[in-house]
């Protein structure tokens, strides 16, 4: 067979497909889950994250590491398993046991990681999870007694899920060591493998929701700026009906107004397009988990609706109202533009009509100081001839004053012409 030339990332792209892999999990086990963002968002320093997990390798000597420009890592630290993974503008890891402590989630297994390396951390804690999955206790009801001592029972969130092989419950909020919990029960016909995807998507579900928080922080803040922005856009739009008021002045102010505008729509187009695809996300993610109701309690998709999808709704409403305030501005800025050019259309009219007055007088004051001009070169000129023509005058052939009264109508006339000869040569 001919073999084919290959596209650079034929192989980039297929290994996309497989880059994440699921932990196998089998109950019971625990699991720690940290997520890690930096303050700039996406333009953290990836370098530093991966030279972070590096460090933490080669306390446990691990030999095998991810590739330099890996995106994941899944392999052993002693007993434990660490699951890291690098996104857009967070990392996260994910610590995996064999078995549960006597103590209910129990903040023990955080002691692996080395309290100096944690100090280092290059960035902040977004959240932190202790995922507790036990076996299915038969009968169900003792899930029930269970979930009342290990979590608060006005926002506690329980479904059955994957056709009731699995339960699974959180109440999102922090414990008192600061932690989210998050319990899961496995019936014996769920596999590990499948037990991991039920682990790894709530652990997406908690990350990705508080992710797509930060949104609603951006939003509130952007409220109170364009709140003061509309109070100035709506008086400067209704100076627009102002005839008295200047045009110029007021489209300067406008497009000061617009230009914060699109400042403000520059900030936070990051922000609100990360919180829209992990609002997906998080949508996605608990509609693979095919909830079904658990003993009368609340599900996942109630929970999230109740409490998360107003802050995501929040979210949308800023991003729209700043955006429509913007095209507001732009289309206010056009109008006000537009009168500006006729009010200077009107203003060079009334300049050109001056200008043609101006032009006619300067006329007029020319052809009069051309009339002067032929007056004083024809007097000139006479008396020039009359110097000529004094030898007549003195022979007595004609009077000096018959020879001016014959040689000034001559010499008027003469001077006229070349002055309409030179006029026209000009012209």
């Amino acid at each position: 067979m001919t073999k084919l030339a290959d596209d650079p990332l034929r192989v980039p792209l297929s290994n996309e497909l497989h880059a994440r892999p699921f932990p196998i999990i089998a109950a019971p086990a625990s699991a720690v889950l940290l997520a890690v963002r930096h303050p700039d968002g996406a333009a953290r320093d990836r370098g530093r994250d991966r030279a972070h997990l590096d460090r933490l390798l080669a306390r446990f000597s691990v030999q095998n590491k991810p590739a330099a420009d890996g995106t994941h890592f899944f392999g052993q630290l002693g007993r434990y398993w660490l699951k890291w993974e690098s996104h857009t503008e967070f990392v996260t890891y994910m610590l995996i046991a064999e078995g549960v402590s006597e103590r209910p989630f129990a903040e023990g297994m955080l002691g692996v990681f080395p309290a100096d390396w944690l100090e280092d951390m290059p960035g902040l804690r977004v959240t932190s999870a202790l995922i507790r999955v036990e076996e299915m206790p038969e009968p169900r009801t003792e899930i029930s007694d269970k979930l009342d001592r290990w979590f608060l029972g006005e926002s506690l969130a329980v479904s059955s899920v994957l056709d009731g092989d699995a339960v699974v419950a959180s109440d999102f909020r922090l414990d008192d060591s600061d932690h989210t919990r998050i319990a899961i029960f496995i019936a014996p016909s769920c596999g590990p493998r499948r037990t991991g995807r039920v682990v790894q998507r709530m652990a997406e579900i908690e990350t990705y929701a508080k992710m797509s928080l930060m949104g609603l922080m951006t939003a509130r803040d952007l409220g109170h700026e364009l709140n003061k922005i509309e109070t100035d856009m709506t008086r400067l739009t209704a100076t627009m009906a102002d005839d008295a008021a200047s045009a110029e002045e007021t489209l300067g102010r406008l497009l000061s107004v617009s230009a914060a505008l699109e400042a403000l729509s520059t900030k936070t187009s990051f922000r609100f397009g990360a919180t829209g695809a992990y609002a997906q996300i998080v949508r996605q993610r608990i509609a693979v988990l095919r909830e079904e109701r658990f003993m009368g309690r609340q599900l996942m998709g109630e929970f999230m609706t109740r409490r998360w999808d107003p802050a995501m709704r929040t979210v949308e409403s800023a991003e729209r109202r700043l955006q429509q305030m913007t095209e507001r501005g732009g289309r206010a800025s056009n109008l006000l533009r537009t009168r500006v050019d006729v009010e200077r259309s009107a203003q060079n009219q009334k300049l050109l009509e001056s200008m043609d007055r101006r032009a006619d007088i300067q006329l007029r004051l020319q052809e009069t100081v051309e009339g002067l001009s032929v007056v004083a070169i024809s007097y000139y000129a006479v008396s020039l001839g009359l110097y000529l023509l004094g030898p007549v005058a003195e022979a007595k052939l004609l009077s000096k004053a018959w020879l001016a009264t014959l040689l000034t109508p001559a010499v008027v006339a003469c001077v006229w012409l070349m002055v309409r000869h030179i006029k026209r040569k000009m012209h």
